[in-house]
């Protein structure tokens, strides 16, 4: 049961043994609230009979006393283990995604919106902790209360035990056909949210832009036009789901009116007592309380089944394994015949085979969207190969635990990723544990200390999501300080330079060429300067090898590297300038 609840719920399995038992208690508790129809019966009884006494009276005051602190014993744990151990639960829940998100390949990520997955952990988690707080153990404890009270109450009379349920299967039965259309309903509305919420974060992280072409306004009737449309829709999914719930909750009353019509018909005919009559007036008006709450709940919980399958997504997906260590003599990184692709008919890579010596710098060049990039990526294993293979100092990558592969790299892309804290913390991210001193000396090497000491507070200075409070060139040279401070056998650099200007890439490059001795550098730029003093050239076109060797050598058979100097030098004569 424990296995089942944790796939069919999301749980862990804690969280699913804590499910259990607050299922338990409120099915006691829901139990427990018949008690005082029994003291209500047994009272009427004696006064209906006039044989109450004082003895009597002390034992149904000390009964009641005694019922009320019960019910606070019970509530009490009820409140504990529907809230308490939900919340934790949900700690547990998203600390599990965000761990399982961690060793998931880059892969998943290309194929996930980002709003997508930010929903997934804030959005589906907290439908599922209120559920699992206000829902789903009511749910299952009202069932088991109700069912467990209906049985013992045709033990008293059969007739009037069938007038008082006959609505609870009719009602759930109700309820249950609008499963598909709950479910129907709720990827309608999770749709328009998505769409809605990746309006909204792409208008933040493009303001500027829309603000510098007076696009802003344009945008926001865009905006505001997916804001209706959801609203539209929460509409349209409320009323159908009120439906269904509605009249599932009302046919629930018609119990009450079935066991007054046919106890009045037994009544009347002698067929059953007056007591007996009066505790199904009674247990009727009780017994449909935790059903109807649950019923008006019950929507809620088909729903949920779209929060838990993205959840379980999640949680299922193959992570990329691997028990062998990276460490070896050799940091040579050799592709042989490697073909890729992000999608499956749209291939990247086609054979791509070269080796980057350790102690060499080997730059990757060549046309846009040839497949530099996806290289690299494929070398810090981020993406597995379709194709081929990849080795590090001869081991196969796909065989290397992931996580200690990246021990091996320093990496710089294009793309820098800074964090709100300061200077000296994002640098510090290089080496887990480095001092202030070995942070300074990268930051230096990496030329950032002028900028550094500009800045009001030094390397104390909070940079801002994203180091937005600096420039494009300032937040390129910090992700190369911190490549620097790590220090590792291989350094792969994409476009690491693209945004400094010559002064600054040449001091960078200095810095970059003293930390290189004995390792692997793989370095992808655009900027011919960049790498005319690389030991090797690889020129990547159309997913291929279509060159490879010194510069020298290159520049001499006049190809797709001879080409490309040519026209970033102007059309001059290459091999003049070269002399």
């Amino acid at each position: 049961m424990i296995e089942r609840l944790m796939k069919r719920y999301a749980l862990t399995r804690h969280g699913a043994k804590d499910f259990i038992k607050c299922t338990l208690i409120t099915t006691i508790q829901n139990i427990m609230l018949m008690v005082p129809v029994a003291i209500m019966y047994y009272l009427a009884g004696d006064l209906v009979n006039g044989s109450i006494s004082n003895e009597n009276r002390i034992i149904y005051i000390v009964s009641c006393i005694a019922l009320i602190a019960v019910f606070g014993i019970i509530f009490y744990f009820q409140y504990n283990a529907a809230f308490f151990s939900t919340y934790i639960e949900s700690e547990h829940r998203r600390i599990n995604i965000a761990e399982k998100l961690r060793t998931l390949p880059l892969s998943y990520f290309g194929k996930k919106d980002l709003s997508d997955l930010t929903t997934t952990i804030l959005g589906d988690c907290t439908v599922l902790e209120h559920n699992f707080s206000h829902v789903m153990p009511q749910f299952f404890g009202a069932i088991i209360s109700t069912v467990i009270i209906g049985i013992s109450l045709f033990f008293f009379d059969m007739r009037l035990a069938t007038a008082s349920l006959w609505v609870l299967p009719v009602s759930l039965l109700i309820v249950a056909c609008s499963k598909r259309v709950q479910r129907q309903i709720s990827r309608t509305k999770r749709k328009y949210v998505l769409i809605q919420e990746e309006g909204l974060q792409e208008y933040l992280e493009t303001v500027k832009d829309l603000k510098a072409y007076n696009a802003e306004e344009n945008y926001l009737v865009g905006l505001k036009k997916k804001m209706k449309d959801l609203e539209r829709e929460s509409f349209k999914a409320e009323v159908k789901t009120a439906i269904y719930v509605i009249s599932a909750t009302g046919l629930l009353k018609f119990g009450i009116g079935t066991v007054a019509l046919v106890g009045s018909s037994l009544l009347y005919n002698g067929k059953v007592d007056f007591m007996t009559f009066l505790m199904f007036i009674i247990v009727v008006s009780r017994i449909y309380e935790p059903m109807q709450g649950t019923l008006m709940n019950l929507a809620a919980i088909i729903a949920q089944d779209a929060n838990i399958e993205r959840m379980n997504e999640i949680i299922e997906y193959p992570v990329q394994s691997g028990d062998e260590e990276p460490e070896t003599d050799r940091y040579d990184i050799n592709f042989t015949d490697v073909r890729f692709g992000y999608e499956r008919d749209n291939i990247i890579l086609n054979g791509i085979s070269f080796t980057a010596k350790q102690g060499e710098v080997t730059a990757l060049i060549g046309p846009s969207g040839g497949g530099k990039s996806t290289v690299s990526k494929l070398a810090a294993r981020f993406y597995d190969v379709d194709a081929g293979k990849i080795t590090l100092g001869g081991k196969d990558i796909s065989r290397i635990n992931p996580e200690k592969l990246l021990s091996a790299y320093s990496i710089v892309f294009q793309d820098v990723t800074l964090f709100n804290n300061t200077i000296m913390e994002n640098i510090r991210i290089g080496k887990k544990g480095a001092t202030d001193e070995e942070v300074i000396k990268a930051a230096k090497e990496a030329r950032c200390e002028e900028f550094i000491k500009k800045l009001p507070d030094g390397y104390n200075t909070v940079i801002g999501e994203n180091g937005s409070a600096l420039s494009g060139g300032e937040r390129q040279r910090i992700s190369i300080a911190r490549a620097l401070l790590k220090d590792s056998p291989v350094i792969l650099l994409d476009e690491a330079t693209a945004s400094l200007d010559a002064e600054n890439e040449t001091f960078v490059q200095e810095a970059i060429s003293r930390l290189v001795q004995d390792k692997t550098v793989l370095i992808i730029a655009h900027r011919m300067r960049t790498v005319s003093g690389a030991d090797k050239i690889v020129v990547i076109d159309n997913g291929k090898v279509c060159e490879e060797g010194r510069p020298d050598e290159l520049l001499n058979r006049n190809g797709i590297y001879a080409k490309m100097v040519h026209i970033q030098n102007g059309g001059s004569d290459i091999r003049e300038k070269m002399a």
